[in-house]
C-alpha cells in the first residue's frame, strides 16, 4: 500500500503532493508557488505577503456565516536531515514516503510530517465542498524551523479571525496552550594551523548511530549529543597520546539533536597501538553509559590519509575545553508544570576546518529571563576561549492561558468524541503562536495535531490511525464547537 491509498484519501494525497516539493527552511520559493497555485486553482482568494507567507481565505458554508472566523495555521518548511549513508538531494528530490505497518515514514530522511500533515489537512478543508465550517483564513508561514521569520514578519492587518488553530503539535491526545521561546548562539574562532609533524599517521573518528531528534521535545530523554561525545573522546584521550586535530564535522541544524560527528586527526605512529587500546576503553565506557537510550551507538576508528595541516596545540586545547564546558541538555525543569522542561541548550553544530572553528547552538526556555541566562552562559564559555559570539533568531514563548474559551470547548468536544480527557499542556518546542499573538493581541489560540515520533531526524514517522483521529477532531471543531455566534 502507498500513502496515496490511505484514508482519508484527500488528506494523504495532499501530503504526498506537498512532499514532492523541496522545501528547506529559507528556501521555500517552490513551496510558496505550490501553495499559491493551489489556492488559485480551487478559486479562493490567495495572498502572498512580502516575506512569503501565503494566506488563503474561504467563506463560511451556508448557515455558518454568523460564526467567528477561524485561522488555520501551519508552516511550509521542513527540517532536512538524512542518514550519512543515504544518497538524497533535498534541493532536487521529493521525499520518498513509505507505509511501514501502522506508520508512515521516509527512506533514510526526515518525513516532513512536521508540519506537512497540518498543512495537508488545511488544504483538504479548503478544497472540500462537504465539510461545514465558518469563514476560514488559512495561514501558511515560512521559515518556522530556523528562525520563525514568517511569523515574525506577519503584518498585523492580514488576518481578521478571532480564533487560531495551530496544527503543529505531535501528540494526538494533547492540547497545547503554551511553548518555549528560543535564541541561537553562534561562535567563531580563527585558529592557527601548522604542518602535520613528521612521524604521524592519519585517523578518522566517527560517532554515529544516535537517535537525534527534536532539540526541544526530545531534549529531556537523555539522548547522546554527537558533538559532546566526540569531544569527550578527543579531550579524554588526545592529550596523553599527542593527538592533533585537523578537521571536525559534527551535527547540522540548530533544532536537531546531533546524531553524527566525524573527525580527521593525526597521531604519532609510534603511539597508535596504545591509543587504540585507550580508545577502546573509552568507547566501552560510553557504550555502557548510553546503553539504555542509545543502543545503536557506534564509535569508529579507521585509518585515513595523513592531513597536511593540524590545529595549533594551544588552540586545540582551548577549543576542546570550551566544548567540554558548554551547557548542553536540560538546564532547568519547570517548578510550576510537572514534567515540563523549562530551559535547555543544544550544541547543534561543530565545525573545524581551514583555520576556523565554529559552533551553532539553540537555547530554549518558557521563561524569558531563563532563556537569557542560559544563552549568556553559553556565550561566556566561548568568549573565554577567545571566540566572537553572536545571538540571532530570538523569538518569544507563548504563555499558557488555562482560561481560554476555545480550550474549554475543545476539551468538552474531545471527551464527547473519544470518551477520554485530553492532556492539556505546554511544550518545550517552539511554536509560532507566541509570535502571532504579539501581532494579534487577544486572539484565542490552541495547538494540536496527530502523533508524530522523532521529528527532525531520519527516524521521523507519523501514526496513520492518529491522523484519522486528528482529522475527525478537526472536522468536528469546524462544524460546531468553539465558533459560536460572532
Amino acid at each position: 500500500m502507498t500513502i496515496r491509498q490511505l484514508e482519508p484519501l484527500a488528506l494523504w494525497n495532499n501530503f504526498a503532493d506537498l512532499n514532492e516539493v523541496p522545501r528547506p527552511s529559507k528556501q521555500e520559493e517552490r513551496a510558496i508557488a505550490f501553495m499559491k497555485a493551489f489556492g488559485e486553482r480551487i478559486g479562493l482568494e490567495t495572498i502572498v505577503d512580502g516575506v512569503g507567507n501565503v494566506v488563503i481565505k474561504k467563506p463560511a458554508t451556508p448557515g455558518m456565516e454568523n460564526r467567528k472566523t477561524v485561522v488555520l495555521q501551519g508552516h511550509l518548511d521542513m527540517v532536512h536531515q538524512k542518514n550519512a549513508d543515504t544518497v538524497f538531494d533535498f534541493n532536487l528530490e521529493g521525499i520518498r514516503s513509505i507505509v511501514d505497518g501502522e506508520w508512515v515514514k521516509a527512506q533514510g530522511t526526515t518525513l516532513g510530517a512536521d508540519n506537512g500533515i497540518g498543512v495537508a489537512s488545511i488544504m483538504t478543508v479548503l478544497a472540500s465542498d462537504g465539510i461545514p465550517h465558518p469563514a476560514i483564513e488559512a495561514l501558511f508561514t515560512i521559515d518556522e524551523e530556523t528562525g520563525m521569520t514568517g511569523a515574525k514578519e506577519l503584518a498585523g492587518h492580514v488576518l481578521t479571525g478571532d480564533i487560531l488553530l495551530n496544527l503543529d503539535s505531535e501528540e494526538d491526545n494533547e492540547l497545547t496552550i503554551g511553548c518555549a521561546g528560543g535564541l541561537n548562539t553562534n561562535s567563531v574562532i580563527q585558529y592557527a594551523e601548522e604542518p602535520t609533524p613528521a612521524g604521524f599517521s592519519g585517523l578518522r573518528i566517527g560517532v554515529t548511530g544516535l537517535k537525534g531528534g527534536h532539540s526541544g521535545i526530545d531534549i529531556h530523554l537523555g539522548r547522546g549529543n554527537a558533538n559532546k561525545l566526540m569531544n569527550r573522546l578527543l579531550f579524554d584521550t588526545g592529550a596523553a597520546f599527542g593527538l592533533r586535530i585537523s578537521e571536525i564535522d559534527g551535527g547540522g541544524l540548530r533544532n536537531a539533536i546531533p546524531r553524527e560527528a566525524f573527525a580527521i586527526v593525526a597521531l604519532p605512529t609510534a603511539r597508535e597501538a596504545d591509543f587504540r587500546k585507550e580508545f577502546d576503553n573509552r568507547k566501552a565506557d560510553l557504550l555502557r553509559e548510553f546503553r539504555s537510550v542509545e543502543p545503536a551507538l557506534i564509535f569508529d576508528l579507521a585509518p585515513a590519509p595523513l592531513p597536511a595541516k593540524v590545529m595549533a596545540a594551544d588552540d586545540q586545547e582551548r577549543m576542546l575545553r570550551s566544548i567540554a564546558a558548554m551547557p548542553n541538555g536540560v538546564f532547568r525543569m519547570s517548578p510550576d508544570i510537572p514534567g515540563l522542561v523549562e530551559t535547555s541548550s543544544n550544541l547543534a553544530r561543530v565545525s573545524v576546518k581551514d583555520g576556523e572553528f565554529t559552533t551553532l547552538s539553540l537555547q530554549r526556555s518558557s521563561v524569558e529571563s531563563g532563556k537569557a541566562e542560559i544563552a549568556q552562559a553559553v556565550r561566556a564559555v566561548f568568549e573565554l576561549a577567545g571566540a566572537t559570539v553572536e545571538h540571532s533568531g530570538d523569538y518569544p514563548g507563548w504563555a499558557p492561558n488555562p482560561q481560554s474559551p476555545i480550550l474549554a470547548e475543545m476539551v468538552t468536544l474531545y471527551e464527547k468524541l473519544f470518551g477520554d480527557k485530553p492532556h492539556v499542556a505546554a511544550c518545550h518546542a517552539g511554536l509560532e503562536c507566541g509570535i502571532i499573538g504579539e501581532h494579534y493581541p487577544g486572539m484565542d489560540m490552541i495547538s494540536f495535531g496527530p502523533t508524530i515520533r522523532h521529528p527532525h531526524s531520519p527516524d521521523e514517522k507519523v501514526h496513520i490511525a492518529s491522523v484519522q483521529k486528528f482529522w475527525k477532531y478537526l472536522k468536528a471543531i469546524l462544524a460546531g464547537a468553539p465558533l459560536k455566534v460572532a
